[in-house]
């Protein structure tokens, strides 16, 4: 009976060492070092941080233990073990020896014996690391029943130690059956509750990091389409309306240089759209390029257009567009609302998200500009020489048949007013077709037997989109280059077809010319960039050429034609 109720005590006094243990880990888990850390995947400068914690933490078992026969009742196997099973065998390794080795300085006559176990305890726990890690449940390394296991192990393993190395045997004996029940317990248990704190706080993290991201995306989605069209009071009031909603603020301001923009929330009777900055929070963020924040805690926010108003905090983020400070994004809260600090982060998140999205609209911009100059140039390039040859054409039969002139005439001009009508990105291929029709009519006029057209073409692909302009050049090219300079009749043939996931257009003329097909001319370059800008990198035109016999220019193009936000239908 006394043996049970000195068990009991030792239990009880080990399980109370323990609570102050426990009470040090969760302050730990709540320190910015430990957020930072990614259990299993672990970088050296976080192994020297893990190595300086565990070591502290086992050796303060040490000290938090009880004397008992010339020996200490600790829970400094906590520690090592851990140390092993979060970091692998050379943390837990390096933990072990370094509180065994302190254990050994304190003396007693199980010294040496608890040295070698601790360091053995550190190991046990980094081969449980190893097996998690090589049998892909990286998920188990912070599971409360894995560090209660382990650490039961790691105290038998203990236990046995003792008995192999102390010295007298019997005292050694008689050591392990008064603290091999509490400590097993201790250990056993305090590693659990370890695990289940450190799992517990890496869950919240993981959470709030979730819900962080889904805002930050929610917000990146809606603000997108807003920025396309410039900032200004319109599209500031949208994006206060969508930031205010998103983040539940007490109120969202959204500012230029010099006033505000918009206004959304508590305090909007006299925080009004218009008004000249007064804010000094705002002044000081534009002129000073940096984030301002009162927090409403240490220091209160005033404002200095209403002394009822309802606003206490202020968060004021600089909005920067090409490197300059265009305006500022800023998040109040009510004097009596703590400001969040997910709410801080997420509102600097939020302004370099938009400054980022301004840049991309005026990428966009000048992207829309620079394809709209491609077009006039290849309009430049097509239109003088085709027109010249048309007219003298016309010019020609119109002696002889003054309806066919007629005929072409109008063809002439239905190709001009479509030439001066299309201005999107994309046109599918039957306007293509339509479009390069009335060309070849006048030039099968000009070059009369001379030329044929052969069309063929999978009526299942006229739906399919492609920049425009994008046979016209390729065509001409097929005629200037290969059909103008031959003597015999010449064919321009022109297919479609699906081929290995993609819609392969080919443009072949059995001239031949391959020294003077023009590959590296405007209009062929300004086809090849549109179609690779449009369509991919991996899309494009391919030109295979036999001497005297034939030339193909191939179109790739993704099999259900290319994608753009700004594409119409022509």
């Amino acid at each position: 009976m006394d043996t049970l109720l000195f068990t009991q005590h030792n239990i009880f006094m080990l399980l109370q060492q323990m609570s102050v243990f426990l009470v040090i880990a969760y302050l730990f888990t709540k320190s910015p070092v430990f957020r930072t850390f990614n259990i299993g995947d672990l970088r050296p400068k976080q192994m020297i941080i893990l190595y300086v914690v565990f070591s502290t933490f086992s050796i303060m078992g040490t000290y938090f233990g009880f004397p008992i026969n010339d020996a200490i009742a600790n829970t400094r196997a906590i520690g090592a073990v851990l140390a092993g099973i979060i970091g692998g065998p050379v943390l837990g390794t390096a933990v072990g020896l370094t509180s065994g080795l302190h254990r050994m300085t304190l003396g007693g006559f199980t010294a040496v014996s608890c040295g070698i176990s601790t360091t053995l305890e550190g190991l046990i726990g980094g081969l449980f690391h190893l097996y998690l890690i090589r049998n892909n449940q990286q998920s188990k390394l912070l599971s409360p029943k894995i560090a209660f296991f382990a650490t039961f192990i790691a105290e038998i393993v203990q236990m046995l130690t003792i008995l192999a190395t102390a010295k007298p045997y019997t005292e050694a004996l008689a050591l392990v059956q008064v603290i091999y029940l509490p400590m097993i317990v201790a250990n056993s248990c305090g590693s659990a509750i370890f695990v289940s704190i450190i799992r517990d706080q890496k869950s919240m993290f993981d959470k709030l990091g979730v819900i962080f991201s889904n805002k930050a995306l929610r917000i990146a989605d809606k603000t997108l389409s807003i920025l396309s069209k410039g900032f200004n009071e319109d599209t500031a009031d949208k994006l206060a309306k969508v930031i205010h909603h998103e983040t539940g603020v007490g109120a969202v301001a959204i500012t230029d240089r010099d006033k505000v923009l918009a206004f959304r929330g508590l305090g909007n009777d006299h925080h009004t759209v218009g008004i000249n900055l007064t804010s000094p929070e705002t002044i000081r963020a534009i002129s000073e390029d940096r984030i301002i924040f009162v927090d409403g805690s240490k220091k209160q926010w005033k404002c200095a257009l209403s002394d009822n108003c309802p606003l206490g905090s202020i968060l004021s983020v600089p909005l920067r567009f090409d490197n300059e400070v265009i305006g500022t994004i800023n998040l109040f809260e009510p004097k009596d609302k703590i400001f969040l600090t997910m709410n801080k982060t997420l509102g600097e998140g939020i302004t370099n998200l938009l400054s980022n999205q301004l840049l991309y609209a005026r990428y966009n911009e000048q992207k829309s500009l620079l394809i709209e100059a491609e077009l006039k140039l290849i309009q430049a390039q097509i239109n003088p020489h085709f027109l010249f040859n048309a007219l003298n054409t016309i010019i020609a039969i119109l002696r002889r048949d003054s309806d066919r002139a007629r005929e072409l005439l109008l063809h002439i001009s239905n190709f001009f007013r479509t030439n001066l009508k299309r201005k999107g990105d994309l046109a599918t291929l039957e306007d293509e077709l339509n479009h390069v029709n009335s060309y070849l009519v006048i030039e099968k006029a000009r070059f009369e037997d001379r030329l044929n057209i052969i069309m063929d073409i999978d009526p299942k692909l006229l739906n399919v989109k492609m920049p425009v302009f994008t046979l016209q050049p390729l065509i001409e090219n097929s005629i200037k280059h290969g059909i103008s300079d031959m003597i015999t009749p010449g064919t321009v043939k022109i297919s479609a077809k699906s081929m290995d996931g993609m819609t392969i257009i080919a443009i072949e003329d059995n001239a031949g010319n391959c020294g003077e097909w023009d590959t590296t001319g405007l209009g062929m370059n300004i086809v090849e960039k549109r179609i690779k800008n449009l369509c991919g990198d991996q899309y494009g035109l391919e030109v295979d050429c036999v001497p005297d016999e034939r030339t193909t220019v191939t179109v790739k193009l993704p099999e259900r034609g290319c994608r753009s936000d700004k594409s119409t239908d022509h």
